[in-house]
């Protein structure tokens, strides 16, 4: 179940959360807090997973306009389900 966002649509699936921008599509793995994170943290997003589109734009780096539109978009809709991400 995606919610859009402006032009950006988010979907949380099982392992990932997918993210919809001007017909590209980019899927970050999401893992669960570490141990030492605090205790209102509910998914770990690690920014180093991020490094371009899915294909077929693979080969288009995202640029950091488009990936702080995208972590905001992100981060917004899970506070609407009262959760908590944190990007590392």
């Amino acid at each position: 179940m995606g919610r859009r966002i402006g032009a950006i649509e988010v979907e949380v699936t099982e392992g990932a959360i997918r993210v919809r921008l001007n017909e590209r599509t980019l899927t970050i793995p999401i893992a669960p807090p570490d141990a030492d994170s605090p205790e209102e943290e509910d998914f770990l997003v690690r920014l180093d997973d991020i490094e371009s589109w899915d294909a077929p734009d693979d080969e288009t780096p995202m640029e950091i306009e488009e990936l702080q539109r995208v972590l905001d978009a992100i981060e917004a809709h899970l506070e609407r389900q009262g959760l908590v991400v944190d990007f590392d």
